[in-house]
């Protein structure tokens, strides 16, 4: 089962310290972005749900996890129509590296279908994922979601395993979450 009562993210292995100003990480991301510092690195790591994306930047990050291109003019009409989008920023006051990105689909009032998921390969292994789904989770339910679906394919299914998701019961490439 995915808890989504909690209003802070899963802070294992995650400290804060050195983190930007309130106004700084407003002003650069938004009002629900979060920032996070990994073990040792002093760089922050920033979800956003309302910072905009660079498509040539988002490009190279889904090129950089293996799936094809697309065209950018349809990439932007699918950000514009997404009920969420959010992305995952190694924060740099000059340059911030989109590093991971999800989107949400839905209807905006019970449902929602959670599509390309994303952390580059640099960063995959060290909880980024999963913190990017709490965040994106969390957000679903802030906005009353009630039912979340998500289609991924078979090599990732066991991420979503492992963060409670079940598989449809053909077991295809779709997992089910729905709250309590």
């Amino acid at each position: 089962m995915i808890d989504l009562g909690s209003k802070k993210l899963d802070h294992s292995g995650w400290k804060n310290q050195n983190t930007l100003s309130n106004e700084i990480l407003i002003s650069l991301y938004g009002q629900q972005a979060s920032q996070f510092f990994f073990r040792n690195n002093p760089t922050p790591f920033v979800f956003s749900d309302s910072k905009s994306f660079d498509l040539i930047e988002l490009e190279q990050l889904l090129q950089a996890v293996g799936w094809g291109r697309r065209p950018l003019r349809r990439v932007k009409r699918a950000l514009d129509n997404s009920l969420l989008k959010v992305g995952l920023w190694q924060h740099d006051p000059k340059f911030p590296r989109l590093i991971g990105f999800a989107r949400c689909t839905g209807d905006g009032i019970i449902d929602a279908t959670i599509w390309d998921v994303a952390i580059n390969p640099v960063y995959q292994g060290v909880g980024l994922g999963k913190q990017l789904m709490t965040y994106l989770m969390r957000n679903l339910k802030r906005e009353g979601i009630k039912r979340v679906t998500l289609f991924a394919d078979s090599d990732v299914i066991t991420f979503y395993k492992r963060q409670g998701w079940t598989l449809e019961p053909k077991g295809n490439k779709c997992a089910f979450w729905y709250s309590n």
